[in-house]
């Protein structure tokens, strides 16, 4: 029986490459680019050191749900693939993935997190948990089939987005992400 090659994996999208190794996609093609090379208005969604989900909020001026499209559990390591949606219109803001130390979250916080109801940037803000936001890389991707559909696009787009982490004050890793936003339109966001 012949074994099925896994698509490589890239530390410059983690955790989402986990995510495509493990449904045997291909990764799509992705390059690291310099915050001042990207466009606005992503590079002020993207290219700061605060949570994105209150940015997006802020952004389009409502709040944001989460959809969870697959996840999984290993010990205290818990993975998501994600899209954030807006409350209202049900618009995708942004499509990601992110590994989370369950470890360094209190209970209440961790039970939440595995509710898989709110995003991980909600729960932060309810229980008050200090932590910073450390972007690692900015990055310029060509939309697959896989996040066309997940980010609900009728065709190919280049997108921006970010690979970041979340840290605790000593600046242990609480969880790290891939954050990719869809193309923003002035209809997207109304009048900003």
């Amino acid at each position: 029986m012949q074994q099925r090659k896994r698509p490589a994996v890239s530390p410059l999208i983690y955790p989402l490459d986990e995510f495509y190794a493990r449904a045997a996609r291909r990764l799509p093609v992705v390059e690291p680019i310099a915050a001042d090379q990207i466009p606005e208005p992503y590079r002020s969604l993207l290219a700061h050191d605060r949570d994105m989900t209150p940015t997006l909020e802020a952004f389009h001026g409502q709040q944001v749900h989460l959809e969870v499209i697959s996840s999984d559990q290993r010990d205290d390591i818990y993975f998501r693939e994600v899209v954030l949606h807006l409350d209202k219109t049900d618009q995708p803001v942004e499509f990601g993935a992110i590994r989370i130390n369950l470890a360094m979250f209190p209970n209440p916080a961790r039970r939440q997190i595995l509710e898989e109801r709110m995003p991980l940037g909600h729960i932060l803000a309810e229980h008050r948990i200090p932590h910073g936001s450390r972007p690692k890389a900015f990055l310029r991707i060509e939309s697959d089939s896989f996040i066309k559909q997940s980010l609900r696009l009728g065709r190919s787009h280049v997108l921006y987005g970010r690979r970041n982490t979340l840290v605790d004050p000593a600046w242990h890793a609480i969880a790290e992400i891939v954050e990719i936003l869809p193309p923003i339109t002035a209809q997207s966001y109304g009048t900003q």
